[in-house]
């Protein structure tokens, strides 16, 4: 197998709303809020539209890409033997996706994405994990690990306990280990973690320029070289308006952005341009040509509503 994804399994559920609503639930644009309670999470289902549901969580995302590429890919991630859970497994399986995951009874219901995107495209998160954030070190295949080329691991799934022993595994047994830093809530809440996994564990980190920044508490994108430059490891970097940029030791190589695009829905747009630079990588593309997939992947989902092409 050419690349593992290990990460939240995610139902997702796309609406479309206005500013009055991010504002009336208190919710932050352009973030994504955890839910513990199921009941509260319910109630922002209320007289709201839904769009689109869809087999959906950021690693899942970028693996559904890299096999509409036409490579072989896995993906683990816990569901419930429910409704939702059936769903998920038959959409990867749809895209061609080795779900390696038995699903069972679980005491909570599969997971769910509330995805709130608002007229200017940006898009605001309401998670509710479920089953998925109690995935355990038993839940990881390491057979699937150590067979594969790359296993792509999601900092949403990161928590103390049991899912930092699943990813403990998985790092352990993997011939070679990326990870998204998913979002700046995320880098905030483990940051100490999150720093020890950057310098020391993971061969690949991708982030954008808000959450590498937040992650080493730089003030300007100078010290985010520096810090590329001293570890010595591959971070790849998304930078909005001002394109990507791979840095690795000295090894600096920087791609812009395409013009011109009818943007319709930022989901998914950092998963798929891992998606496109994963699929450079494992097929020895050049740096260049690496970020110069990536670009290209993300470009198309934003010009349609969903985080799948």
């Amino acid at each position: 197998m050419k690349i593992l994804g290990i990460g939240n399994a995610i139902v997702d559920v796309i609406c479309k709303v206005n500013e009055e609503f991010i504002k009336e639930n208190n919710l932050t644009k352009s973030t994504m809020k955890l839910f513990f309670d199921e009941n509260e999470f319910k109630k922002l289902l209320v007289n709201i539209k839904i769009e689109k549901t869809v087999s959906g969580g950021s690693v899942a995302n970028s693996i559904v890409g890299l096999s509409q590429l036409g490579n072989n890919v896995g993906f683990i991630g816990k569901v419930s033997n429910d409704d939702f859970g059936e769903k998920y497994e038959i959409g990867l399986k749809k895209e061609k996706v080795d779900y390696l995951y038995s699903k069972k009874r679980e005491n909570l219901p599969t997971g769910t994405c509330l995805i709130l995107v608002t007229p200017d495209s940006e898009r605001t998160m309401c998670t509710f994990l479920g089953t998925a954030g109690k995935i355990d070190k038993n839940d990881v295949n390491d057979y699937a690990i150590k067979n594969s080329e790359i296993v792509f691991l999601e900092g949403y799934l990161w928590d103390e306990g049991e899912p930092k022993k699943a990813f403990d595994k998985a790092i352990n047994y993997s011939n070679e280990v990326a990870m998204s830093l998913s979002d700046k809530f995320c880098v905030d809440r483990h940051k100490p973690h999150f720093l020890d996994l950057v310098k020391n564990k993971l061969d690949i980190t991708f982030a954008n320029e808000e959450e590498m920044m937040s992650l080493i508490n730089a003030k300007n994108f100078k010290e985010v070289l520096t810090f590329g430059k001293e570890i010595k490891k591959l971070l790849v970097i998304t930078r909005g308006e001002k394109g990507a940029i791979s840095i690795k030791g000295d090894e600096i190589t920087e791609v812009g952005i395409k013009k011109n695009l009818n943007i319709v829905d930022l989901t998914g747009a950092g998963d798929l341009f891992a998606a496109g630079y994963l699929h450079g990588l494992i097929n020895n593309f050049k740096q260049k040509e690496c970020l110069e997939k990536g670009t290209e992947m993300s470009s198309k989902v934003i010009q349609q509503f969903g985080a799948r092409i």
